[in-house]
């Protein structure tokens, strides 16, 4: 058996698919975030505490039984749910196991108030750097009042309110109350490993299909300014409120995206406002995406005295989009970028589990990135052009960084 997809006895989604003849296999297990009150910085403090102690082991000794085994592991937080993860060599599989169950189900959540001090001198180390300030007020007034609008100023005011209880309290309702996801990539029996699952997490609680959450809203234009001494660049970020992965146009934004400047050397950004006009260090577009909503952005770095101009050039590169279709051939590179970049990101065991695990928790299914593959051919040029005409409206977040 090379690929299955079922579930544990206690209703987790399990992706199992067998490589052969690779020494290394990987293990993810996702669980959903969906808890709105839990309060700014809760969930990244947490998920920086999974490595300071289990009831079987300290931190030393874990730190220690991870490196004579050479097991990589994890903990990872992202906008929809948290990621434990771990790489290891085959026949340690077991003893690997044993250790991710014991971090899953017995952290003690030791050096609270040690990681919390870290954690408060990493945010302000990062907020150091420009791009990082923009990039963090952008988010901020995109996601305003929701909870992927928690970015590292919002976290940052609240860090001192967080108590250690706040974090057992959030940690024991993601495992009481969520859905509940893993992958496994390998070369190892499915009957072993679908054994040892069932008897390391076969007493965590059962895994639940949750209600939608509440999405996020952009009413209006909101126009951020951001006045920074002795810079000798400014940082401008525009962007929209879009569909994300679970609506039919995913599939046109995604190439929109690769046309206007996530394919590098070859995007229109790029070609217009970089090699043309000389007025970016850097100029991209982004499609980001998350369960309950996604945005798309533009993004330059550029001489302070070309932020006009170059906010002109973002609405000219916008207007062509929406106004002159695309040609057949920009758009069929566009979707071999896009199969490209797909094919760079799935190459090793770890990263086929992480994408198996990433669809299945945001109830895509295990096998969306078939799919999608098989949607994004379909795209025409009206799609495109359709989508540019829907999306790039009056309701955008402009920040601007400056001297």
């Amino acid at each position: 058996m090379d690929k299955n997809f079922t579930k544990l006895k206690n209703n987790i989604d399990f992706a199992y698919k067998r490589n052969k003849n690779t020494p290394r296999c990987a293990m993810y297990f996702n669980l959903s975030l969906h808890e709105t009150q839990v309060s700014a910085g809760v969930y990244s403090l947490m998920t920086r505490l999974f490595m300071q102690g289990t009831k079987k082991y300290t931190a030393q000794q874990l730190s220690e039984e991870l490196d004579k085994y050479a097991i990589e592991f994890s903990a990872e937080l992202k906008l929809d749910y948290v990621k434990f993860k771990f790489v290891c060599l085959n026949e340690d599989f077991e003893k690997a196991l044993d250790i991710f169950a014991d971090i899953i189900k017995n952290t003690t959540f030791e050096e609270f108030e040690k990681e919390k001090a870290k954690l408060e001198g990493e945010i302000i180390a990062e907020l150091d750097s420009p791009r990082a300030k923009v990039i963090d007020s952008y988010y901020k007034n995109i996601y305003e009042g929701h909870r992927y609008g928690y970015t590292n100023t919002v976290i940052l005011d609240n860090l001192k309110n967080i108590k250690k209880e706040d974090v057992i309290n959030a940690y024991d309702n993601i495992l009481k109350n969520s859905k509940k996801v893993m992958a496994f990539v390998g070369d190892i029996q499915y009957e072993r490993v679908i054994s040892l699952l069932d008897d390391n997490f076969g007493d965590i609680q059962d895994s639940l299909e949750l209600a939608e959450q509440i999405k996020p809203v952009l009413n209006e234009a909101k126009n951020v300014e951001i006045i920074q001494e002795n810079l000798n660049q400014a940082h401008i970020l525009k962007g929209w409120l879009v569909d994300t992965m679970n609506s039919e146009e995913y599939f046109a934004l995604a190439l929109l995206n690769v046309i206007l400047g996530a394919s590098g050397l070859s995007s229109r950004l790029f070609l217009e406002l970089r090699d043309k006009k000389g007025l970016a260090y850097v100029v991209r577009s982004a499609y980001d995406t998350a369960k309950s909503a996604a945005n798309f952005s533009i993004y330059i770095a550029t001489e302070p005295k070309n932020i006009e101009v170059s906010l002109k050039g973002f609405e000219e590169e916008i207007q062509k989009i929406k106004s002159i279709p695309v040609d057949e051939e920009e758009l069929e590179n566009a979707k071999n970028n896009l199969f490209g970049k797909w094919a760079f990101i799935s190459e090793t065991n770890s990263q086929q589990a992480h994408w198996l695990a990433h669809y299945a928790i945001l109830g895509l299914g295990f096998d969306f990135r078939e799919k999608a593959v098989e949607m994004i051919k379909k795209v025409t040029v009206k799609d495109i052009q359709d989508c540019a005409n829907k999306y790039f409206n009056d309701k955008f977040v402009l920040s601007v960084l400056k001297p």
